[in-house]
């Protein structure tokens, strides 16, 4: 998709530059997230602020977007760990209201979430994408990141996920 500069073009053109990205922007963020009702939130804010404050270059609106919808993402998630650190700490543990198998998936994705929280944004930026199908020049266009060094950076950031989950969590 051609970059759309938000001064110069008219509310028609913001308005179908949204209906075309809002939907994958949301879903991109539900998969950092995990929350679809969050994910939606913060797609919206991500479109706002291109909105209210775009970018200085209208060279890569569309990697501008993703990059702040995946940076308020990570602040979620991080905002939830602290709330849920806190919450801990008063309240005892609820059973589990779901088959064991459902509950262990949940948990992995929680841990996984947690050890994403630690990492660069950029390397979560990566590895998401990466994991909703985005190509390496895809994610390079996104990232404004040089083609070739993209698999080397990709592999460094499942490197980096995969030692911070084992620090936090251990072998399973």
């Amino acid at each position: 998709m051609p970059a759309v500069s938000m001064e110069s073009a008219g509310l028609d053109d913001f308005d179908s530059f949204f209906a075309s990205h809002y939907p994958t922007l949301a879903r991109l963020l539900y998969r950092v997230v995990g929350d679809f009702q969050t994910a939606e939130e913060l797609a919206a804010e991500a479109f706002w602020k291109l909105h209210s404050k775009p970018p200085g270059s209208d060279r890569n609106t569309f990697g501008w977007l993703y990059r702040a919808g995946l940076r308020l993402a990570l602040d979620s998630l991080r905002k939830r760990r602290r709330r849920s650190h806190y919450e801990a700490r008063s309240e005892a543990p609820a059973a589990p209201r779901s088959p064991f198998e459902t509950a262990q998936d949940r948990e992995r994705r929680e841990r996984i979430r947690h050890a994403l929280a630690s990492l660069k944004p950029d390397q979560v930026s990566m590895l998401i994408l990466r994991s909703e199908g985005y190509s390496l020049a895809e994610i390079a266009s996104m990232l404004s990141l040089n083609p070739g060094s993209v698999g080397t950076l990709l592999a460094r950031a499942d490197v980096a996920l995969r030692k911070e989950y084992l620090r936090l969590y251990g072998h399973e």
